[in-house]
């Protein structure tokens, strides 16, 4: 092994040696239990971040665990075409660099170039992907426009079509402005934005004499005032309930609309007047519909005011003329926000306008062009989700599918029991296109290619077909994911063999986009052997997202991703600068990109290899929502890889020339210390396989952690320096035979997590054990009952208890390690005198302690630190005053400091609603009497500082 620990010098080498061997195909061993993990297809969009690189090693961590436990294991990998995102991204791309747009270069090259894009980023991201260490099943990659693939989505779309769960519609859906398409609910952000509250007076057509000759309506949006096709009123609101039957004027075009009544309208909101703009509002569309009220479509596709509206009847299919229904001409062709100044410097010109409020309102932003979308009655294609819902319902109700954390599947719940029907096209050039052709009557045919269509239907070639020009919504592909890829429709193999998946790993935030779609899309499609229908996965694994270290969330257009490479390699501050601004969703915001960037990273960003950056992102994989990014833990994690490493050196320095074989049929004798490692190795094979069993990633990491660098770096290493240096031929023989098992067993323990030091350093042990080929095909550790000692247990952590207090006193009294010291134990039983004789050695020189006294006097009178221990008392002499005083009052601030943390941590659990609210009651009452207990205690050490030091 190398002196120092460098990743760059071991982690390409290894993974090379893995991939050149297969070792990450599935075999065809049929009495082998199967395991699959479906990878979540990342967009083409650009390259992976930690988001990524966070789910990415908790796959891998199954992966390699669940092969390593003797599974036929299949990591079916792939990426996905990101239709709107992808589309943006590419002519954004073509504008920056040839000051081009895609209708420049036309539908057939602009799709060309987002080929030639998507070739690039999947190998830039598949580059990414090796380099963390995945072990996927590289050879069935697949991209979600694979020919296959393609198949596979029209195939699907044909089948519901033909079961009538697909159908094409006019109704109400979230127009992206910009980009002129469709966008799903999912794919709106709502914001916060101040604007105003107009208050605008329409006229009563009816002249009254009790109260007014208007309504007034307070309005956000002025602009849609030529969709008018109403005002509600509430039938309980006794300002209003006279105004049955009549109608008031619209400003400007002075067109009767009748008075409505409504209880949907809040009497308390506004004047109590709701203007109803159906084709622009989806509550006012539910209303018109309730009212028989007309839809009227005032905008263009680019969210300019039309030159003559749009017209549909109550259910949004068929369009009419109504020659009173009209648009100024002076706001044709404008832009909707300009004219919502122009009609409000109208109004107060017609002394229409009753006054002008600011007002916080919330706006639904498209979050792929970040532009305020507009409810638009437009043609679409939709599917019937209430039929495919109940299956999906039934699957989590029953246990089928399995949420972690649980309190996922009450979101799941609340999205399945309120959906509306799935709007699936989309007005793009990069998709996979709907498989539908329309002749000049418009007559829908749906099928795979216009030949079949053609022969099925017996069409002549002197009827037209026209294809449609919509694409579907990425999602839909996506969520047919977990099957296509594994070769629905054609090729069925795999999928008996893999499907259903065992776990898929995801964010809470695309539970609605992805989860539950694929459950309900893979339940109907997909059958069992008894014609049932079968669930994609058998476990959601939620994680939280990663958040900057600001608590921000990392995204391309915040500038504040970190690329999984920039960790593993190092990035100078110029390269990370140039990699943040680089085809930015928004280029404005790269100034303060470009400032935060210098602040949090003035040098760039140090390599720590693969392994560091795994192993933080599983020590930060908790059960919350929200992660935290530390390059602090980061750093800390890099010295913990570093200590394994010079722990493999030691060993190796100190058995190289051994065969553990020899070792273990020679006659030896185990030390106390072998055998408390060989005990609490385990105890740590056990905790940490019930961590990674239930999904408990940070845990897993902390206990690897904890036994690594305290019990066997920094404890049993220590211990064995003084038994190899004793040169006792059964001891020494002992303490080798243990170094090696400990080591081979937590480096197959370690190895999901951290594989690469693990594997580097295991090829350099296996010829000692004479074992072939690779550490990640051994089998994973099970726990060997016969090397469990309790009693050796004990008597370590005995001895390390006398240890620690030793050293403590050196370090309050100042005195150097290389001054030995005397002390007493007083009136010891037995058991202890035998403790300490069997480990003298180890306790004299770890303490330097150059005498050891049993004393059977009750009182012994010299100035003596006094140590109460496990059934003795330790006592150190010290001659001078000064010193005697010192640490026994730094004893006492000791325990007093510790206990106040105690106290605080208790009180901080008891006045939290949470815990309170969740905890059984036996838990609270204890937490609570551990509290009196520790504030009585923190007392009693008072009292005692006072005595001593009064």
């Amino acid at each position: 092994m190398h002196e120092k620990y460098n990743p760059k010098n071991i982690e390409q080498t290894c993974y090379t040696e893995w991939e050149q061997s297969d070792y990450f195909q599935p075999s065809n061993n049929i009495n082998q239990k199967n395991y699959c993990i479906i990878m979540p297809p990342p967009n083409i969009t650009g390259t992976l971040h930690l988001g990524h690189a966070f789910q990415h090693t908790i796959m891998d961590i199954l992966i390699r665990y669940h092969r390593m436990q003797g599974k036929n294991t299949l990591w079916q990998p792939g990426t996905d075409h990101a239709g709107i995102a992808t589309q943006i991204l590419v002519e954004r791309y073509i504008t920056e660099t040839e000051n081009k747009t895609r209708h420049e270069y036309g539908k057939n090259n602009f799709t060309q170039k987002i080929w030639t894009w998507q070739s690039k980023y999947t190998d830039i991201m598949r580059y990414q992907m090796k380099r963390l260490g995945l072990s996927a099943h590289w050879k069935r990659e697949k991209f979600t426009m694979d020919p296959e693939i393609s198949f596979a989505v029209k195939e699907a779309f044909i089948q519901l079509y033909k079961e009538n769960l697909i159908y094409r519609g006019h109704r109400l859906i979230n127009w992206d402005t910009e980009i002129q398409t469709a966008i799903s609910d999912l794919e709106i952000e709502n914001k916060k934005i101040q604007s105003n509250m107009w208050y605008i007076k329409y006229p009563l057509s009816n002249k009254q004499t009790k109260n007014t000759n208007y309504l007034t309506v307070a309005t956000t949006r002025p602009e849609t005032i030529f969709g008018d096709v109403g005002i509600a009123v509430n039938p309980n609101d006794p300002r209003y309930t006279q105004l049955s039957g009549h109608y008031v004027h619209i400003p400007i075009t002075y067109r009767k609309i009748p008075i409505i009544f409504d209880t949907y309208v809040n009497m308390k909101k506004g004047t109590g007047c709701m203007k109803i703009t159906p084709a622009h509002d989806f509550h006012d569309y539910e209303i018109a519909k309730k009212h028989n009220l007309p839809m009227i479509n005032i905008f263009t596709l680019n969210g300019n005011i039309r030159d003559k509206p749009e017209i549909f009847n109550t259910t949004s299919q068929h369009m009419f003329n109504n020659s009173e229904i009209y648009i100024p001409k002076q706001f044709h062709n404008v832009n909707r926000f300009i004219v919502r100044t122009q009609i409000i410097e109208i109004c107060h010109k017609l002394q229409l306008l009753e006054k002008t409020e600011n007002y916080e309102i919330t706006t639904p932003y498209s979050n792929r062009t970040n532009t305020p979308t507009e409810p638009m009655i437009t043609n679409q294609w939709f599917i019937r989700v209430q039929p495919l819902s109940k299956a999906a319902i039934e699957a989590v109700k029953h246990k089928k599918i399995k949420f972690i954390p649980k309190e996922y599947k009450k979101i799941y719940f609340h999205w399945m029991y309120n959906l509306q029907d799935w709007c699936i096209s989309r007005q793009l050039w990069w998709g996979h296109q709907i498989p539908v052709w329309y002749d000049k009557n418009n007559k829908i045919y749906v099928g795979h290619n216009e030949k079949d269509i053609r022969k099925y239907h017996q069409l002549d070639d002197n009827i037209l077909l026209y294809k449609e020009t919509d694409v579907l919504d990425t999602w839909f592909s996506s969520s047919l994911w977990t099957f296509a890829s594994l070769g629905w429709p054609t090729n069925l193999t795999v999928l008996k063999k893999f499907h259903p998946s065992n776990v898929i790993v995801s964010g809470f935030d695309i539970i609605f986009f992805w989860i539950a779609r694929m459950i309900m899309l893979t339940m109907h499609f997909i059958k069992n052997k008894h014609n049932q229908p079968e669930i994609p996965f058998k476990t959601i694994y939620i994680t939280g997202l990663i958040l900057d270290e600001t608590g921000k969330k990392m995204s391309k257009s915040q500038g504040n991703i970190i690329d999984p490479l920039d960790i593993i390699d190092g990035i100078s501050i110029t390269n990370l600068l140039k990699k943040r601004t680089t085809h930015m969703m928004q280029p404005k915001l790269s100034e303060n990109i470009i400032k935060n960037t210098k602040k949090q990273f003035p040098n760039g960003i140090q390599a720590y290899g693969a392994d560091s950056l795994r192993f933080t992102l599983t020590a930060l994989a908790s059960t919350g929502r929200s992660i935290h990014w530390d390059m602090q833990r980061l750093s800390g994690y890099y010295n913990f890889c570093n200590k394994l490493w010079h722990a493999g050196q030691f060993v190796l320095i100190h058995t190289t020339e051994k065969k553990f074989h020899e070792l273990l049929n020679k006659k030896k004798t185990l030390s106390t210390s072998d055998q408390w490692i060989l005990t609490t190795l385990q105890e740590t094979i056990k905790t940490f396989s019930q961590a990674l069993n239930n999904y408990r990633f940070d845990q897993a990491a902390n206990i690897l952690y904890t036994f690594i660098w305290h019990q066997f770096c920094n404890w049993y290493i220590e211990f064995t320096k003084t038994i190899i240096y004793e040169k006792n031929e059964l001891t020494t023989a002992g303490t080798h035979y243990t170094l090696l098992k400990v080591l081979e067993i937590l480096l197959r323990l370690a190895h999901p997590i951290i594989p690469f030091i693990t594997e580097t350093i295991w090829q350099k042990i296996k010829h000692i054990f004479e074992y072939k080929k690779s550490i990640m095909i051994q089998p994973f550790p099970s726990i060997e009952k016969s090397l469990i000692n309790i009693n050796a247990t004990i008597d370590i952590e005995w001895i390390k208890t006398i240890i620690i207090n030793i050293r403590n006193i050196r370090n309050d009294m100042k005195i150097a390690k290389s001054i030995p010291l005397t002390i007493i134990f007083q009136n010891p039983e037995n058991h202890i005198q035998k403790r300490i004789k069997n480990n003298f050695n180890i306790l004299t020189k770890m303490a330097n302690i150059n005498h050891i006294h049993f004393s059977n006097k009750n009182k012994i009178h010299k100035k003596l630190i006094t140590i109460p221990i496990e059934d003795t008392t330790m006592f150190i002499p010290i001659t001078d005053e000064n010193h005697y005083n010192t640490i026994q009052l730094n004893h006492i601030e000791r325990k007093i400091k510790n206990i106040d943390k105690e106290i605080q941590y208790i009180t901080n659990k008891i006045n939290n609603v949470h815990f309170i609210n969740n905890a059984p009651k036996s838990l609270i009452t204890k937490q609570k009497n551990k509290l009196k207990d520790l504030q009585k205690t923190k007392q009693q050490i008072l009292q005692q500082q006072n005595i001593l030091f009064k």
